[in-house]
């Protein structure tokens, strides 16, 4: 699972924009937060589904705000 991690986190880092990324950042940490309540070793995980969860919203939200732009 770690070595998953390990290629995974960075290739996501790498692909995200400045903006996607200040997202990625809030998730991690509220993912962490919750994760380190669920149990031991959850932490990391809870931070990287955070992460992930938060790119897709930020993701989501400025393809919707672009297709507005798009129809005015």
């Amino acid at each position: 699972m770690r070595f998953v991690s390990l290629i995974a986190l960075p290739l996501l880092v790498a692909s995200a924009s400045p903006a996607q990324a200040k997202g990625c950042i809030r998730g991690a940490a509220a993912g962490g937060v919750a994760g380190h309540y669920v149990g031991k070793g959850h932490a990391v995980m809870g931070a990287v589904a955070g992460c992930v969860a938060a790119h897709h919203y930020y993701a989501k939200q400025a393809r919707a705000q672009k297709a507005a732009r798009a129809r005015q």
